[in-house]
C-alpha cells in the first residue's frame, strides 16, 4: 500500500524519538528523520522526544571531555578515528560538528527536562541543544546555559529557571530512560512508529520513510511508551 499523497487527507503517524542531547548520532538522526518526512508529505508526524541517558552515572557537574573520551574509547588515537567518522557523517547532513570546542561532557538530565518544559516547542529545544553543544561547545549541563537556550526559543526565562532549580520531572526522565532499556533499546537514536515499529540508529532517510509506510498501513501496536 502506498503512502498518502499530498492531495489526500494527511495521515497522522506518531513518532517517539528516543535520544540523548549529548549524542552526535542523534543530531545526525534528527536531520535524517526530517529528510524522511520530506519524502512523505502526505504523512503528518506527531513527534514526541523521549529521554535516554548514555551516561546515567555522570556526576552532576559532568566530566572533562578529554578524560571522558579516553576512558570510553581507550586511547586518543581511537577517539580521533571515531569522531572523524562522525564528523564525516555530519558533513553529509550539513552539520559542522565542532568537537574540539567541547570542553565538558555534561550530565544530560537537565537538558532533557528543558525539552519536557518546552512542551509544543520540544523539537525547537532539541535542535537548540544540539546546536549549542555540538556547534558552539556550550556546557548544556549548566542551568544558566539551559535558561539561555530556552529563552532563545521563546520560553519564559524566569519560569524555566525556577523549574530547573526544582526537582520537577527528574524522576520522570530517569523512569523514561529505564523504560527504554526495558523495551530493549540500548542505543540511540531510536524511533518508535505508532507504538509498534521500532528502528534504531541514524538510518538513511529512505529506510525511515519505508518504516513509516509500514506504520501508516497499520502495523500492530505493541509498545507502551
Amino acid at each position: 500500500m502506498a503512502a498518502p499523497t499530498d492531495r489526500e487527507e494527511p495521515k497522522t503517524v506518531r513518532i517517539d524519538v528516543i535520544f540523548d542531547s549529548v549524542c552526535p548520532w542523534c543530531y545526525i538522526g534528527k536531520r535524517r528523520l526530517e529528510k524522511a518526512l520530506a519524502l512523505r508529505p502526505g504523512l503528518e508526524p506527531d513527534i514526541t522526544w523521549r529521554p535516554f541517558l548514555l551516561n546515567p552515572e555522570m556526576p552532576p557537574d559532568g566530566i572533562d571531555r578529554a578524560t571522558y573520551l579516553v576512558r570510553k574509547f581507550g586511547s586518543e588515537a581511537r577517539v580521533r578515528r571515531v569522531y572523524g567518522a562522525i564528523a564525516d557523517a555530519g558533513q553529509s547532513e550539513e552539520i559542522d560538528f565542532a568537537f574540539d570546542s567541547i570542553r565538558q561532557t555534561p550530565n544530560s538530565v537537565d537538558s532533557h527536562r528543558l525539552v519536557r518544559f518546552a512542551g509544543e516547542a520540544a523539537g525547537d529545544a532539541v535542535e537548540a541543544l544540539f546546536q549549542a553543544y555540538f556547534l558552539s561547545g556550550a556546557d548544556i549541563g549548566e542551568r544558566d546555559v539551559l535558561v539561555g537556550i530556552g529563552a532563545g526559543i521563546g520560553l519564559e526565562a524566569r519560569a524555566l529557571r525556577a523549574y530547573l532549580e526544582s526537582d520537577a520531572d527528574i524522576d520522570e526522565v530517569l523512569a523514561e530512560n529505564a523504560r527504554a532499556h526495558r523495551l530493549g533499546i540500548n542505543g540511540v537514536p531510536a524511533y518508535v512508529f505508532d507504538g509498534g515499529m521500532v528502528i534504531s540508529g541514524a538510518q538513511d532517510p529512505a529506510i525511515l520513510a519505508r518504516v513509516m509506510d509500514v506504520a501508516w498501513a497499520g502495523a500492530p501496536r505493541a509498545l507502551a511508551l
